[in-house]
């Protein structure tokens, strides 16, 4: 295994033991508010829990498929259909965490040789497994930078 994907693996671990906290001690107030055609925190935050399924059978299914073609998905319409904002944020760190945990695991199975397998996502050119899990951790810090958390700290 590579160091930029040991980096990667570590990064999620990182998140793992340390993020739950971080978003247990943010204000209810900030987490409810429902900004006019955005997210509110707690939907931006079901999101990432729909990006973790879906990158989920993305980094399982290329390791047991040659050149996987998965589909896009909506998340939009993922974040209403789980009604996010009606949840408790509990409930929501702890899916989270447990969503990551089983993510990590088929990260941490990948053999060396597979993090170069390709795979499609909707209409996408080919791209490597190693790609679409450092890009997965990237989408998830953007995120969670919008949402005010800190986690620049957690590499």
């Amino acid at each position: 295994m590579g160091d930029e994907e040991m980096q990667a693996l570590q990064s999620l671990r990182t998140l793992l033991d340390k993020l739950p906290a971080r978003l247990e001690d943010l204000a209810p107030d900030a987490i409810d508010f429902k900004p006019v055609d955005a997210w509110s925190v707690k939907e931006e935050f079901g999101h990432l829990l729909d990006s973790a399924a879906n990158n989920h059978q993305r980094i399982v299914r290329a390791q047991l498929e040659e050149h996987p073609a998965m589909p896009g998905y909506d998340g939009d319409h993922w974040v209403a259909v789980h009604g996010y904002q009606k949840r408790d944020w509990r409930e929501l760190i702890w899916t989270w965490r447990a969503l990551n945990r089983q993510l990590l695991v088929a990260a941490e199975a990948v053999p060396d040789s597979a993090w170069a397998r390709t795979l499609t996502v909707g209409d996408s050119a080919p791209l490597t497994l190693q790609f679409v899990f450092e890009d997965y951790l990237h989408h998830m810090k953007d995120h969670l930078r919008h949402m005010k958390v800190q986690c620049d700290d957690l590499e």
